[in-house]
């Protein structure tokens, strides 16, 4: 990586595309489309056009396409980062027409049609920004050291070792208000991600720990879903969100709605009307900012930062630049703002890729038509719900459905198999294979260990 501004020293990834660049992908005359990230929907744009007659660059920060709906299974032990992530390269490994680049994008030059990365700058003829979210703690951005959320896989290590290490701390402490401290954990938002984490950390904590420790008893693990709204699951049927909660509890998690959080801190989170309750781990599932395209281009964005587009996803006084998947802002055909979600993403890729294509036929394409395929959401062992159409199913059968969905869905016959038979362990055993704790981790004084560990694990 050059060391200075990369304008001063040009190299291979500013000229990728442009006429006479030798070692492009196919013929240097071609148009160059550049798709930056390679989440669901660049990945989707960049399969469209591998038999279009168009050079493509698809620019990440990192050199693997990440499974996001699993990503709370990684973080709860259940799976291992390589079970939901695939290198890239190899996804593409068939496609001629695509050069694959890991930097990280810094803005759009729009008059120089480039896109600015760590590597330099990029020309390009089509520009898709597929560059997704982040966290939003609603400008309370000092909430997120205390409060991670789970976007990446660095997340999701990241939050297994929290939860991880509140065990091990909790197993060598002496007093019981920092034991129950250490035991309790609150997740914060009441939707997908907030109701399948505190579904998994109760399983984790009840079935999975319960007979590894001897000092203290992972049972009594005090697990907290707090959501600001009336409701869990605010997107699907009223009836589905009460059966989730029910499930919940049923499992142990104390469930608060109707409770914004006010402040959080490193041993305590603060509820509207000062109630603070003390816990040691809290994991951010509330609420997502769109990535800075918007800013890059100048566009009108929306209250979550996502780019206003036009009915055919490209910018707003820009046809031949597109921005998608969570960092686009549209509506569907009644009005309601297209949720950010794996399967609109794919959808809004396939559709750029066709506009792409009919563009370069000299033809128009329609503009883009949402087709929602349904809803669901894991709460736990036998338990999911899921909303599809006129249909609802809970229970056992809507587990299955769930995941015969996520296996399918899975990039790859070797991660479908790996994950269907990490799922099939568990279920039969209980267990998570994935309890792993790394980096340096400093042990707790010998001091705080308690005299009588027996009395401190009760007889199941």
């Amino acid at each position: 990586m050059p060391a200075e501004d990369s304008r001063d020293e040009p190299h291979a990834p500013e000229r990728i595309g442009t006429e006479g660049e030798p070692g492009a992908p196919g013929p240097a005359t071609r148009p160059h489309v550049v798709i930056v990230g390679a989440g669901f929907g660049g990945l989707q744009v960049a399969r469209g056009l591998a038999r279009a007659p168009v050079n493509v660059t698809l620019i990440d920060r990192h050199n693997y396409h990440c499974f996001q709906p699993l990503l709370y299974q990684v973080a709860t032990a259940t799976l291992s980062p390589a079970d939901i992530a695939w290198p890239i390269r190899h996804i593409l490994s068939r496609q001629s027409n695509i050069t694959l680049l890991m930097a990280r994008a810094e803005g759009v030059d729009r008059d120089r049609r480039e896109i600015l990365t760590s590597e330099g700058p990029i020309r390009f003829d089509f520009l898709v920004l597929a560059t997704g979210a982040t966290h939003s703690y609603f400008g309370h951005e000092e909430w997120a050291r205390f409060a991670p959320g789970l976007k990446n896989i660095e997340d999701a290590t990241q939050l297994r070792r929290r939860i991880l290490l509140a065990f091990e701390r909790a197993e060598v402490a002496s007093e019981p208000d920092t034991r129950r401290r250490l035991l309790s954990f609150a997740i914060i938002g009441g939707g997908p991600t907030g109701v399948e984490l505190a579904g998994s950390i109760a399983e984790i904590s009840r079935h999975a720990l319960a007979p590894d420790f001897k000092r203290v008893d992972p049972r009594t693990a005090r697990i907290l879903l707090i959501e600001a709204g009336e409701r869990l699951l605010p997107a699907l049927p009223e009836r589905l969100s009460a059966h989730a909660r029910e499930r919940l509890e049923a499992m142990g998690v104390e469930v608060l709605t109707g409770r914004p959080v006010i402040d959080i801190g490193p041993d305590h989170v603060t509820l509207e009307g000062g109630e603070s309750l003390p816990v040691a781990t809290k994991i951010w599932a509330a609420g997502v900012r769109a990535s800075p395209a918007a800013q890059w281009l100048g566009a009108e964005t929306d209250r979550a930062g996502r780019c206003r587009v036009e009915p055919d996803l490209s910018v707003p006084g820009e046809p031949d630049i597109f921005v998608i998947g969570d960092a686009a802002a549209i509506t569907d055909r009644q009005g309601k703002p297209v949720p950010g979600i794996a399967p609109a993403a794919k959808q809004m890729g396939d559709h750029v890729a066709a506009v792409i294509e009919a563009r370069l036929a000299g033809t128009t394409s329609p503009g883009f038509r949402y087709r929602h395929a349904g809803d669901l959401a894991t709460i736990g062992r036998n338990a999911a719900v899921v909303k599809l159409g006129r249909f609802e199913l809970t229970g056992f059968l809507g587990w299955m459905f769930w995941g015969i969905v996520h296996v399918y869905f899975l990039v790859g016959a070797r991660n479908r198999i790996t994950v269907a038979m990490s799922w099939l362990w568990n279920y039969l055993t209980y267990q998570r294979a994935a309890r792993l704790i790394t980096g340096d981790v400093e042990p707790a004084p010998v001091r705080e260990l308690p005299p009588d560990p027996a009395s401190l694990h009760p007889p199941a």
